[in-house]
């Protein structure tokens, strides 16, 4: 295995629970173009950064820590596919070691019309963790600074191809925690056959201290934090149109 792309790492994890089936091995690539509002790790946003590591050397730690991660590798962000072939080159590594692969992505960057690196890296992933962030275009652009056609568009293309996918969504206060746009994503998932999980997170706001840190302001200071109750309201409805639109 090549060992001459370089991957800027912005952290990695241990023992992760919430990244995918099993206890993960997390790896939290540097890089976005989204700027989400309620985003955890604005540190991440900028390609830069302190450590920069090869597939090798990512991989001989997790095999030092593989006991205790046996659910396998989940790479996230940041944004993974703004590094594209260093995360191809680290799931091929881990799939020729037999390691269960998962990438946590918001499929921003995909583009129909130009997807061979895109399906050589699928050609790795064991499963997709596909974030989508509102199912209305215009709220979307407002939460994220970006359109959801490309993301749309890629969780249609994982259903064709029949790769396996979690559906993660963050359900906010006055944004996506609204019955009318919950129900949408139910009727779009529905047209999905790919879909193994549903995760719907609640809002928080522990990333203030952080956004302070860095000088950078918060929008959604005024937000209260969403219930438990309130993600489970949420999961229910969408699970709801889901089954009603089947």
């Amino acid at each position: 295995m090549s060992d001459e792309i370089m991957g800027k790492i912005h952290s990695i994890e241990t023992c992760g629970t919430v990244d995918g089936p099993g206890i993960r091995f997390v790896v939290f690539m540097q890089g976005c173009p989204m700027r989400c509002l309620y985003c955890h790790n604005p540190d991440s946003w900028e390609v830069n950064s302190k450590e920069e590591m090869t597939s090798f050397q990512i991989l001989a730690k997790y095999d030092s820590v593989k006991e205790f991660c046996k659910g396998g590798i989940t790479v996230t962000g940041g944004e993974p596919l703004m590094q594209i072939d260093f995360v191809t080159e680290l799931f091929r590594g881990a799939q020729e070691k037999g390691i269960h692969t998962a990438l946590d992505t918001s499929g921003v960057l995909f583009n129909r019309d130009n997807k061979g690196k895109i399906d050589r890296l699928l050609d790795y992933t064991s499963l997709v963790m596909l974030d989508i962030k509102h199912i209305n275009d215009d709220e979307h652009k407002k939460l994220t600074g970006h359109s959801n056609k490309n993301i749309l568009d890629f969780a249609k293309y994982l259903s064709e191809i029949g790769k396996p996918v979690w559906i993660r969504h963050v359900v906010v206060p006055e944004i996506t925690y609204n019955e009318k746009y919950l129900t949408e994503l139910g009727m779009f998932l529905s047209e999905l056959k790919n879909v193994k999980a549903l995760d719907v997170l609640p809002y928080h706001n522990m990333a203030i201290p952080k956004y302070e840190a860095l000088g950078i302001q918060y929008r959604l200071k005024d937000t209260p934090p969403l219930s438990k109750e309130d993600a489970i309201k949420a999961r229910n409805t969408i699970l709801q149109a889901m089954k009603e639109s089947a």
